[in-house]
């Protein structure tokens, strides 16, 4: 008993100078999140410390937002940064506030985007909007792929879209991967419903009963995840016809296997 508890003391006081170490060495905040001297003097809806964009995408963004702020009353404001932040300095800067939406781009992190989200436009778009619009476009995969600039003006793409209809509660448009992970989900909700559905008796040619007791499962992996975010995200027909099939070849091969499974047993 003696033992654990100087095991117990020993580690409380490797974590009590651990913590005193990092919050020593930490930078003061200060100094980090208030540089308004890295802004410019003329004002502009984008700030690009970074150099993410080209000179003839940030006159070209600059003269969108404007104009997309004059036509809707929203504003939009773009900062790129990577080591070094005018932080609390745009605020006071772009007079951000409930109708403005700040993107930051900063790629020293995992995810290069961040979103700063006036009130009024969270009743429009959702919190569950924000996460999906950082992790489609954010993502170092896509970045890899689309620079950093495509992911900053896909991103503000999006929202413009959504704000000019109404709001969204997702992301619009359906990139690949996404559809085939739907795709996949509706083929697995056929092969559960086929093997459901398959006779367990003799003359009895579908069992109904089971496959209605396996609906819950079958129906959340097709409909809730198969066709949900397909519908919700694109009004273009070919990928839900393709999990729509997707889902009948499922059950089709999952409901056909115990008739093959038979037949070769018969023969053996």
């Amino acid at each position: 008993m003696q033992h654990c508890f100087w095991r117990r003391i020993l580690v409380f006081c490797a974590v009590f100078f651990l913590a005193g170490s990092i919050w020593a060495t930490h930078p003061p905040y200060a100094h980090a999140y208030d540089n308004p001297e890295l802004l410019p003097d003329t004002p502009t809806p984008v700030v690009d410390l970074a150099k993410s964009l080209t000179s003839a995408q940030e006159e070209n963004l600059v003269k969108k937002l404007e104009q997309f702020e004059a036509e809707t009353g929203w504003k939009l404001r773009v900062l790129t940064q990577y080591d070094r932040t005018p932080g609390l300095a745009v605020k006071n800067f772009w007079k951000l506030d409930d109708k403005s939406v700040l993107l930051v781009a900063d790629a020293s992190g995992g995810n290069i985007l961040n979103f700063n989200v006036g009130d009024a436009v969270y009743k429009l778009l959702p919190r569950t909007f924000w996460v999906e619009l950082q992790t489609r476009f954010g993502n170092l995969y896509f970045v890899r792929e689309e620079g950093e600039d495509g992911a900053i003006i896909q991103a503000l793409e999006s929202i413009e879209t959504c704000l000019r209809q109404g709001g969204c509660r997702v992301v619009p448009g359906l990139p690949k991967e996404q559809w085939i992970l739907t795709l996949i989900s509706s083929i697995i909700g056929g092969i559960v419903c086929g093997f459901a559905a398959q006779p367990r008796r003799d003359g009895q040619v579908i069992a109904w009963q089971w496959a209605l007791i396996f609906s819950p499962l079958w129906g959340i992996l097709f409909i809730a995840f198969g066709i949900g975010p397909v519908v919700s995200r694109t009004s273009d027909w070919l990928p839900l016809v393709r999990n729509i099939a997707g889902f009948l070849i499922g059950v089709l091969v999952a409901y056909l296997s115990n008739f093959f499974n038979r037949s070769s047993a018969s023969e053996m």
